[in-house]
């Protein structure tokens, strides 16, 4: 087979593109490298160099002998995930990120490095480029992720974790819409809120901030839910 000649970037975009089409399932498994390298018409080399880019966002996992999977590394075996998922309802996936956010961006804006604020305006700047509603989820879901980090609390960075995968599994994510955020949404200034008191250590404001900003959220799902 001749492969098409691609760089880096276009061999990426193809690869995110394809993803999108398959809309997988979280932890739903890739394809094998082999099957994508006749898709996307790529080398294996610059297809595994696409997926670290990936895996480094934390879209997708890795496990050798397993396969790739779809969505942030679980740091829980995957039959935890499905009975946390299982028993575990929308209004209480909210009140435990109600409980638990607010708490972090505090901490963030204590503990948190300058690696941590690079993140996490790179993860802002992502969000408001994504061309696609799935690839901005993804980056938001990254932004939330570097707030955890930030805190450099490896317990709570777990706890966080387990959260987080529990809310990608639950019927919030099929409750979005398909159309790209405007760009005036809500979240998009929201996140900049954080960002600017976390960097600029106020942990009150931080806490404050993400506390309004998980409301709004919580808000704007109710009302989707009431269409």
């Amino acid at each position: 087979m001749v492969f098409q000649e691609k760089n880096e970037s276009m061999v990426l975009d193809s690869l995110r593109n394809f993803l999108a089409d398959q809309e997988l399932a979280l932890n739903g498994r890739l394809p094998p490298e082999r099957v994508l390298c006749e898709e996307l018409n790529v080398t294996r080399g610059k297809l595994r160099k696409a997926l670290a880019v990936l895996e480094g966002e934390g879209q997708i996992w890795r496990h050798v002998g397993r396969g790739t999977f779809f969505g942030p590394r679980p740091i829980n075996n995957l039959t935890d995930v499905e009975y946390l998922n299982a028993h575990s309802r929308p209004t209480e996936v909210i009140e435990a990120r109600l409980a638990i956010e607010p708490q972090l961006a505090k901490l963030a804006a204590v503990h948190g490095n300058a690696r941590n604020f690079a993140e996490m305006r790179r993860c802002i700047r992502m969000s408001r480029n994504a061309r696609e509603w799935r690839v901005y989820e993804s980056w938001d879901n990254n932004f939330h992720q570097a707030v955890a980090a930030a805190t450099c609390n490896s317990l709570l960075i777990s706890l966080f974790d387990t959260l987080n995968i529990v809310r990608r599994s639950t019927v919030w994510g099929q409750l979005r819409p398909t159309r790209l955020p405007p760009s005036d949404h809500k979240s998009f200034a929201e996140h900049d809120a954080i960002y600017e008191a976390v960097v600029g250590r106020e942990p009150e404001l931080a806490a404050n901030l993400m506390r309004t900003h998980l409301k709004s959220v919580r808000d704007r799902t109710y009302a989707a839910m009431e269409v």
